[in-house]
């Protein structure tokens, strides 16, 4: 238990959420706790995880949490290990919403170099009905920046993927090849403008879209259910910048990493399989994508990130890289368990909202004198 690298995750303290001050103590090792002076509070070593308040053993839930990001069924993990299914769906509840608070604070910090993005969408078949998946991926380091589940597939949809690029994207003059969807081109062209200074004029700032941001479609017609023709045109920009972007990750516009992203989740992720009776409800569709995609960033091997080995390195070639290795958010491989425990700072505090005044309803009778 080392306190310098913890923080009080009390409210009302004046040093909430940071870390290094020198001011947590240890008052007992043994019930894994801690202690800020500061705002007088002591608070578990798990606080801020999704194994806080768990009577469960770290290791059994660990287990479970990565059976299911690795695809195995929950009936399965309930069969096998005796826990009720409502257990099992709350900590991956649990889990969806650490890995999603993880994501944005590792990776959807305008640090990645993107370089070429590729965006699609996927249906997910739930109970009741059918929802889409929409994700984005950096080609050059296969980092997977982010999804969003919504029940309708429209401009909506598209425009959060688009404002997830945006947070991730150090640099906005960016390639982004996309299917033959029109909302895509919309969303990215109107999600990559900058304000142009004010002139001295009064109204709102003109907004100038980035010049560097090119745009390219691949568009396939069907025949019954074989694709019949692929026509790959040029939507923003020019097709010499494209091909030069282009050299080190394909030889035209296509959509295939994240198409292989597609199968990946899927092969992870029971309800994904297009013909499967493992449905799932919708609430657990987002905890599932945050979970799979955390792990894929952090946690897995990509083979072709690997890397030659250092001659230092006796007895192997290849040094295997996870996306976020490629991609330079950290310089090792992390551990499932380390991403569980990871204990995340909180959010902005905001002031709980006061009760309205009650009014009367019935008016008041005058007293009469005496």
């Amino acid at each position: 238990m080392d306190p310098s690298t913890q923080f009080c995750p009390n409210c009302y303290c004046l040093h909430r959420g940071k870390a290094g001050l020198g001011n947590i103590r240890v008052p007992s090792r043994k019930e894994r706790r801690f202690r800020c002076p500061t705002g007088d509070k002591t608070f578990a070593a798990t606080k801020n995880t999704p194994y806080y308040r768990l009577h469960k053993s770290l290791d059994l839930v660990t287990i479970v949490l990565t059976l299911l990001g690795h695809g195995c069924p929950r009936q399965a993990i309930v069969a096998a290990y005796g826990l009720d299914e409502r257990t099992v769906a709350d900590w991956q509840q649990r889990a969806g919403r650490h890995s999603q608070r993880f994501q944005e604070l590792h990776v959807q910090q305008g640090r990645v170099d993107v370089q070429h993005v590729q965006a699609d969408e996927l249906w997910v078949k739930v109970l009741g009905r059918r929802l889409w998946m929409a994700m984005a991926l950096a080609v050059p380091s296969r980092l997977w920046l982010g999804g969003v589940v919504s029940r309708h597939r429209d401009g909506k949809l598209i425009a959060a993927v688009v404002r997830l690029v945006r947070s991730c994207a150090s640099n906005l003059a960016i390639l982004v090849c996309v299917d033959g969807l029109a909302s895509y081109v919309t969303a990215f062209v109107k999600g990559f403008r900058h304000k142009l200074p004010r002139n001295g004029c009064g109204g709102r700032p003109r907004l100038l879209v980035e010049p560097g941001l090119l745009i390219g479609q691949v568009i396939k017609r069907y025949r019954g259910r074989q694709v019949a023709e692929v026509t790959r045109r040029v939507v923003r920009g020019r097709a010499e910048a494209i091909a030069a972007v282009l050299t080190g990750t394909g030889t035209g516009i296509n959509t295939a990493y994240i198409e292989r992203l597609n199968a990946t989740f899927r092969s992870r992720w029971t309800p994904l399989v297009r013909r499967g009776r493992a449905l799932v409800r919708e609430r657990s569709v987002e905890a599932g994508m945050w979970l799979g995609g955390c792990a894929y960033n952090f946690c897995w091997e990509h083979d072709s990130l690997r890397v030659a080995a250092a001659p230092a390195e006796s007895g192997r070639q290849w040094v295997g890289r996870t996306p976020a290795m490629a991609a330079g958010l950290t310089a090792r491989r992390w551990e499932w368990r380390e991403v569980l425990g990871e204990r995340q700072p909180p959010g902005r505090w905001k002031a709980p909202r006061r009760k309205p005044r009650r009014r009367r309803t019935t008016p008041l009778t005058p007293r009469l004198a005496p």
